[in-house]
């Protein structure tokens, strides 16, 4: 039987590399419909958890890894040697930027190797980590090729960005349009073919490198319009006019205008980092890119705007920032997720302790502030009382989840300094609050 034909009767055997925000809700995506999904990692500790029907990502529940592993329908493990039996390879690794703001390929690179030790004849290879345009052809088809099969003759290999929005209740994996780019056609049907499975439309382009600028683009596009807002709102938090009044006053006009807000930085795996890839390759082309460059400029800067207005605000009622008690709202890096990758909040609360703030937090979704690559905070979240909340100098909003009570919240701080626009609909203690 053809790859095309098992794809399409689902008797193909899927394999996902890389079981964290993306590869697991595609293991989800695939098993939902009907194929066997083996799923790959190298943490012991995410495999083991899987095993044993346990999941460790907020919005796919245990009951559901539990039932996909009854069913026969998802092998999840760290032997790659069974990267053999499976005839799709989906690849979703992290994709970070090293100290200097560089492409970080080492775990692309490295699951390359481990991919053409076990590659055969006829498997399917997807790249979906976010990269510049040229990695699929330039830096995976090289190492896969060490294995001495041809790309586009032995084996297929392809590009589709992935586009999972973690607590987007409207999007999932099913109904995101699914972009599509091979280095021949082949490939591309084929893994067009695989992914219009199990999503509602598939969009296809005429490369790999098309593809990889598809996501770079639109992350970038995001990244600029939120480093406007921001720079906007520094200006207007000058001239004593409110950013959000402005902004949602502007969202009523019905065309030109999509809003963006401000916050206290870019958090993800996407929007802090995407760019930076661009204005990379960009560099080896002789081509500067400095309005992408002034927009990671502005957002990379906005944890100590936040920083020194929160200073401003301690001034006015004659506390300095050394010794004051400030409790942070939020460190995962947007609403209702438990991900606090690239979290502003990190950066900000990094800020508080060198000038002397005593720092505590609380997030419903964070319970416990993981080592990160760039951080390494050893915190607990604070349970939310009364009494917590009356005895610090200032209650930094930095991340609004959709469980917290913001009238509770203002009723019983003394000061709150709100980034988010949280407590937009407060009515009472009002003097209590500041934007920052």
């Amino acid at each position: 039987m053809s790859l095309v034909e098992s794809i399409r009767n689902k008797s193909a055997r899927v394999g996902v590399i890389g079981l964290g925000y993306v590869g697991l809700p595609l293991v989800q995506a695939f098993t939902q419909v009907g194929f066997r999904v083996t799923g790959f990692d190298i943490d012991d500790a995410k495999v083991h958890k899987l095993a044993a029907g346990e999941s460790y990502i907020g919005h796919i529940p245990s009951a559901r890894v539990a039932e996909l592993l009854a069913a026969g329908r998802f092998l999840p493990t760290s032997d790659f040697s069974k990267l053999r039996e499976v005839d799709a390879i989906i690849i979703c690794v992290p994709t970070p930027l090293t100290e200097c703001r560089e492409p970080d390929l080492a775990a692309v690179e490295g699951t390359a190797r481990t991919i053409a030790a076990n590659l055969r004849r006829g498997q399917l290879v997807i790249l979906e980590s976010t990269t510049y345009p040229g990695t699929t052809a330039d830096v995976v088809r090289p190492i896969l090729e060490r294995s001495g099969l041809k790309a586009g003759a032995d084996f297929h290999l392809a590009f589709s960005p992935e586009r999972e929005d973690p607590g987007n209740a409207k999007y999932s994996a099913k109904n995101i349009p699914k972009v599509v780019g091979g280095i021949d056609e082949e490939s591309r049907e084929l893994a067009a073919d695989l992914y219009g499975q199990v999503v509602e439309e598939i969009v296809r382009v005429s490369s790999t490198q098309a593809a990889e600028a598809c996501k770079i683009l639109e992350n970038t596009y995001r990244a600029v319009n939120i480093a406007l807002v921001n720079e906007l709102k520094m200006l207007f938090d000058r001239m004593g006019i409110d950013v959000w009044e402005v902004i949602r006053a502007a969202s009523t006009k019905p065309f030109g205008f999509q809003p963006f807000y401000p916050g206290p930085g870019l958090g993800g795996h996407c929007i802090p980092i995407d760019p930076f890839y661009l204005t990379w390759i960009a560099r080896k082309y002789e081509f500067p890119t400095r309005f992408i460059e002034l927009a990671g400029e502005i957002n990379t800067g906005m944890p100590a705007y936040v920083v020194s207005r929160l200073m401003e605000f301690l001034n006015d009622r004659g506390k300095p920032m050394k010794g004051s008690k400030i409790l942070v709202l939020g460190v995962a890096y947007k609403a209702d997720v438990d991900d606090p990758r690239e979290s502003p909040s990190f950066v900000v609360m990094e800020h508080l302790l060198d000038r002397g703030a005593v720092v505590s937090y609380n997030d419903p979704h964070v319970p416990h502030l993981p080592k990160m690559r760039h951080h390494s905070l050893k915190m607990d979240s604070r349970p939310l009382t009364p009494e917590l909340l009356a005895d610090q100098d200032c209650v930094l909003i930095l991340t609004a989840h959709s469980a917290y009570d913001w009238p509770w919240i203002v009723r019983h701080s003394r000061l709150v300094v709100d980034t988010r626009n949280a407590t937009k609909d407060v009515s009472e203690h009002r003097d209590r609050i500041r934007r920052s």
